[in-house]
């Protein structure tokens, strides 16, 4: 697909789009687009030392297996066109040609195809021999990125053959041209330009100060780096580590190409561990000895948010050098993109995958909300602690982390006292419930009665008996707040706050009532990971087990409507739509800073076989609209521990005008 905007002068630019086509049962195929995303591939073709021909032949079926993938931007490997391991042929005209006749067979190879290819040789240049990059595309030659550090330790010995990258960006004579010749260069995609890419070159990644940071503050989001990185013990681990690190650093994307089959074995062996990374994350990698093509795609859309959110991602202060004056920027023609994408939208974001990552998470949340009320409770000097207990996840989870906290600071369990109110809409499923997690922890239960006050409190102010209204409901959690308050003065204690990050993020809490405490140890945990961490007690406590596993199979409610038949009648999911969507919508609208029209469509592919796109839009309209009309909720939380990279409060992460109008996400997302 591509898109035409016919920019003044008349000339026509293309938008950068990606399209993923999909079946409509009514539509037939409909395509759906995605800003945001590039796919790029690391490739490791066979070489034979010396053999440019043979070699230049190889590369070019790694380009059409590319371009026939989609792909956008290939890397090959250091040398490649020659092979790394030539030692002083190097240094002979015959094999310095053929290395310039195979790129210039690879040049016109890539006429044809909307794609940016970075190849190794080497290339003479001012009386001077380089190890360089070059990069091309649509028939084009853009430029040549010389190698900056040349390694002479152990097995190599590259400033035998090579001389260093010349500060600054200068030119190279090829077939008749000027070409831009230099280390700091930026390759700037013409119809994307958040999508820019700049090289090193493998030692470049491996010292104190890689050239590849100063790429990224000059405004690469993508990290090429065609490497010749033998192979050794440990070495593949260390390389992983140290790809993956770099891309976490330096908020990009990084895909390396390594040599492997065909260099020679002399005194050395060559793997073809290729990498694509993202922030840290590993993407996509090839296995050890073997050759081939991977790809990924890179989410260029979250990484550019991320620079934009960390104000320390700049240079160090003091430095007068401005890395923008420095570089030659230099506009790529890559073109729009049409293919399915093949990167998995992870549908649950807050909850690993990974079972034993799974629990370790668990644990590690755990210990921070019981390091986090524990804190409170020294600060305070306060001798106990009051928990409201429902029989329903959020109380239940906020009692185990109380009971653990105690536990950690040598106080005895009956030092907590947990209340279960029950009042018009409480269930004998979850009262019993509350009353036997607290007989399994030990700690001192206490059973209000709410009824008659919640009534004489609705006939003080008037309220039209029989109308179940939101005072009707709002009048019961206040009044059990009330309750917990004064209690707490009674004994000397805190009361421990319920309430989960998703909650806060629809704002379905009562102003004043559940949605105040004196510590919430549950606001920085999304409802779908407090449910992982309450069944992973339950797999891990015996003695918690059961109560724990009803507790997880009792729907999500206020329950502050009357039962109907003796079961829950209020389903929470029911009436906000479900936790999973919500939690989805909040990960991808904070923390990815995504448009609602971008996150519609990963959500559709996300729950793809779970959710219609009707059902995700209608319950997305919902998250925005409570999202933005219940900051005021927000604005005034109590104190709580920050868990993950989401989080709400006011005094961290998220400062938002609780007048703030929610009209151009809702257009975004109509649209």
């Amino acid at each position: 697909m591509r898109i035409v905007t016919i920019c003044p002068g008349g000339r026509e630019r293309t938008r950068f789009l990606m399209v993923v086509l999909r079946r409509s049962k009514t539509k037939g195929m409909v395509m759906v687009m995605y800003d945001g995303f590039v796919r790029v591939a690391a490739a490791t073709p066979e070489v034979r030392v010396a053999d440019c021909g043979y070699n230049a032949d190889r590369a070019a079926e790694l380009m059409d297996t590319a371009a026939s993938g989609g792909v956008s931007l290939l890397c090959l490997p250091e040398l490649c066109l020659t092979g790394y391991t030539c030692g002083e042929l190097f240094l002979q005209e015959i094999l310095q040609k053929g290395a310039r006749d195979a790129l210039r067979r690879l040049i016109r190879h890539s006429a044809k195809y909307a794609m940016a290819v970075v190849v190794g040789l080497p290339l003479r240049n001012g009386g001077k021999l380089y190890n360089v990059a070059a990069v091309f595309g649509r028939g084009r030659l853009y430029g040549f990125v010389p190698k900056t550090h040349l390694p002479s330790y152990g097995e190599f010995y590259e400033q035998r053959h090579f001389n260093p990258a010349p500060p600054g960006p200068g030119a190279a004579r090829f077939d008749g041209a000027d070409v831009p010749f230099g280390a700091r260069l930026l390759f700037r995609c013409e119809e994307a330009p958040d999508f820019t890419f700049a090289v090193e070159i493998c030692e470049d990644l491996w010292v104190p100060s890689p050239p590849g940071a100063e790429h990224a503050l000059a405004g690469a989001t993508v990290i090429v780096n065609p490497s010749a990185s033998n192979e050794t013990i440990g070495k593949a681990a260390y390389r992983r580590a140290l790809v993956s690190g770099q891309s976490g650093r330096l908020l990009c994307g990084y895909v390396y190409a390594d040599a492997g089959t065909g260099e020679s074995t002399t005194d050395t062996v060559f793997a073809g561990h290729n990498l694509i990374c993202e922030n840290g994350v590993i993407l996509a990698e090839s296995p050890l000895f073997g050759d081939g093509i991977i790809t990924a795609e890179l989410d260029i859309a979250s990484l550019t948010h991320d620079r934009v959110r960390m104000t320390t991602f700049r240079r160090a202060p003091g430095l007068t050098t401005d890395p923008l004056h420095e570089y030659a920027t230099i506009p790529v023609d890559i073109g729009a993109r049409v293919g399915a994408l093949t990167r998995r939208i992870d549908p649950y974001p807050f909850v690993p995958g990974d079972e034993r990552e799974k629990a370790a998470r668990c644990e590690e949340i755990l210990d921070m909300q019981v390091s986090g009320l524990c804190g409170r409770l020294r600060h305070t000097g306060c001798e106990s602690a009051v928990v409201g207990v429902s029989g329903g996840l959020d109380s239940c989870l906020a009692l185990l982390v109380t009971a653990r906290a105690f536990a950690r600071l040598g106080k005895a369990p009956d030092g907590i006292t947990a209340v279960t109110m029950p009042c018009f809409g409480t269930t004998d499923r979850t009262r019993e419930n509350a009353h036997l997690l607290c007989g399994a922890l030990g700690v001192t239960c206490r059973e209000i009665d709410i009824s008659d006050v919640a009534l004489r409190h609705m006939r003080d102010i008037g309220h039209p008996d029989g109308a179940r209204d939101v005072v009707y409901e709002n009048a019961q959690a206040r009044v059990r707040t009330l309750v917990l308050m004064d209690l707490a003065n009674t004994r000397r204690g805190i009361v421990v706050g319920t309430g989960d990050l998703s909650e806060l993020a629809l704002g379905w809490a009562t102003y004043n009532g559940d949605h105040m405490s004196m510590y919430g140890v549950n606001s920085g945990v999304p409802k779908t990971l407090i449910r992982h961490i309450v069944r992973h007690i339950a797999e891990t406590a015996p003695g918690l087990r059961d109560v724990l596993t009803d507790i997880l199979a009792t729907p999500v409610s206020p329950e502050l409507l009357p039962p109907s038949g003796g079961a829950i009648s209020q389903r929470t999911e029911e009436l906000i739509g479900p936790y999973e969507l919500h939690d989805f919508f909040l990960y991808h609208t904070v923390r990815r800073g995504r448009p609602p029209s971008s996150v519609l469509e990963l959500a559709e592919l996300a729950f793809e076989g779970l959710y219609g796109r009707d059902v995700i839009l209608r319950w997305l309209e919902v998250f925005y609209n409570r999202f933005f009309s219940q900051q005021f909720k927000r604005s005034c939380l109590p104190d709580g521990p920050k868990i993950g990279s989401v989080t709400l409060s006011p005094r961290g992460d998220w400062r938002m005008p609780s007048d703030a109008s929610a009209a151009q996400w809702i257009e975004d997302l109509q649209d």
